[in-house]
């Protein structure tokens, strides 16, 4: 006899259904290619919101990848969490409703909280890029695993609809990143792209519930207070914005630009980008130089070439164009060729700082490292590096490779001259000499003599030739001019650099050199 349990059959197991009713694919993969690109919007964006206070610069752009990439991390695990505890479809809308407040409100609050946190130290980068990025990203990143759990009916599909779901993220993320790169930027201040941003997301989760709603014969998910408070919140985070300060005048595609009128000399205008001041112009006088960096190297290039004798002059960055109006100026047909990378910036030299292109003055928009590539060989008297991304050499620009080109353009007899900006230990600056002096026969530096010393930052200016430099004649010069700098050459420059690092375009730190912690 049987057993009672023989005759008993036990059914194969089935996959589980879930509770809550899955989305039509299209749909599905429609909210998450749109999650996940706003995603990368709101981090391209956020670089550009916080340039103005913390500068562009290698901690700053990794600062803003390294929290949005957290908040992706947090998004996702606690969308999938709540996933597991409560009904996803009752979810999605709130996710993006609340994520286009945040979006809305990220710009007032970066814009306030900016002014308090103004400078380089990385506590002050990392929290004003939280500020900018952290909310918004973690709630759009909780809307895949949301809409994960919602598809997976059938688990014996799970591989496929995870697989598939995954690859339109991953779209989506690539398809923002490249729009945003190579068209937003260009046609839209940040301002309009966070506010379109924060649209989007209210006006796509709002749609979606009032679906969700005839679908499931259901109202909205939560209290009517609830709601309208949110509401509230977002309209707050509009107005906020409007009466926020804003740095700049005009947004580039690579700067949030301004333009000062100097109160103790009316035709003078300072040129600040991303809120550092980085040039001065003279509208009646372009003769007049305020910096003291471009005095040096007005001076060497009156030892160079007396005023009268005209110049083959080739500019690496044009910022507001002071040397090159300078030389014009005092160098009747001289060509000077600009390399400038910021188109806009060209335009606001045009309208408000008195650039005029013609024969002598012709400016050329895209890299210098790129441009100057093409030009001949042995064209130029005099080569101009004034290059900065906020305050430090792009790092292609310092590099032994470039200086090989710049060397390769330069005549036997001309003079190439280097604008760097360094801090105490001044790891830069010495690097950047030994660079340059592995190209150059002849290099000298004229600094102020305190931060010679180490005892505070500064503009250096590199000058290097081919040929012996006319250094009694520079010296003698810069002494006219009333400068307390300077000139270091021969064996005080070599003590000075010591053994310090020659930058390629395999190492070259700059960002790190500069650190001065």
């Amino acid at each position: 006899m049987s057993s009672p349990s023989s005759d008993v059959t036990v059914p194969p197991a089935t996959p589980a259904a879930s509770t809550a009713r899955a989305l039509p694919n299209g749909l599905a993969a429609f909210l998450v290619f749109f999650s996940s690109g706003a995603v990368l919007v709101l981090e391209t964006a956020a670089l550009r919101l916080v340039g103005p206070y913390v500068g562009v610069t290698l901690q700053v752009t990794s600062s803003v990848i390294g929290i949005a990439l957290a908040a992706i991390a947090y998004g996702a695990w606690t969308g999938g969490w709540l996933a597991d505890r409560r009904n996803p479809r009752a979810m999605l809308a709130p996710a993006l409703v609340l994520a286009g407040i945040a979006t809305a409100v990220t710009l007032p609050v970066v814009r306030y909280a900016g002014e308090v946190l103004r400078g380089g130290a990385a506590s002050a980068i990392l929290l004003l890029v939280a500020l900018a990025v952290f909310v918004p990203a973690a709630l759009l990143a909780a809307v895949t695993p949301l809409v994960v759990k919602l598809q997976l009916a059938d688990l014996r599909r799970t591989g496929q609809v995870v697989g598939r779901l995954s690859s339109v993220g991953t779209l989506g993320a690539v398809t923002a990143t490249l729009v945003t790169g190579f068209v937003l930027v260009a046609a839209l201040s940040s301002t309009v792209i966070l506010f379109a941003l924060a649209a989007s997301l209210g006006l796509t989760g709002l749609a979606l519930g009032v679906w969700l709603r005839r679908q499931d014969r259901a109202e909205l998910p939560g209290p009517a207070r609830a709601r309208a408070a949110l509401a509230v919140l977002g309209l707050v985070g509009a107005g906020l914005t409007t009466v926020a300060p804003n740095p700049c005048d005009i947004e580039t595609a690579y700067h949030c630009a301004s333009v000062e009128v100097d109160p103790g000399r009316d035709s003078g205008r300072t040129l600040l980008l991303n809120s550092a001041q980085h040039s001065y112009v003279d509208l009646a006088d372009p003769t007049h130089l305020e910096y003291a960096y471009t005095r040096w190297i007005g001076a060497v290039a009156d030892v160079v070439a007396p005023k009268g004798q005209r110049l083959d002059a080739l500019h690496l960055g044009g910022g507001g164009f002071t040397v090159p109006r300078y030389l014009t100026a005092t160098r009747p047909g001289t060509d000077n060729v600009v390399f400038e990378i910021d188109g806009g910036l060209v335009e606001l030299g045009e309208r408000q700082l008195g650039v005029r292109q013609g024969p002598d003055l012709r400016a050329v928009v895209g890299d210098a490292r790129l441009l100057v590539a093409g030009e001949a060989t042995d064209s130029r008297d005099l080569v101009v590096g004034d290059a900065f991304g906020h305050l430090v050499v792009p790092w292609h620009l310092a590099t032994r490779e470039m200086a090989a080109e710049v060397r390769r353009v330069t005549r036997p007899g001309g003079v190439y001259v280097q604008n760097v900006i360094d801090y105490p230990p001044l790891r830069f600056i010495r690097s950047e000499l030994a660079t340059v002096a592995a190209e150059f026969r002849h290099v000298a530096l004229i600094a102020p003599a305190a931060a010679l010393a180490g005892q505070e930052g500064s503009n250096f200016l590199i000058v290097a030739s081919d040929a012996p430099l006319p250094l009694e004649a520079v010296r003698a010069r810069l002494a006219e001019v009333r400068e307390d700098a300077s000139l270091l050459a021969g064996a005080d420059l070599t003590a000075f650099v010591g053994e310090a690092l020659v930058l390629t375009d395999d190492y070259a730190p700059v960002d790190q050199l500069l650190a001065t912690a």
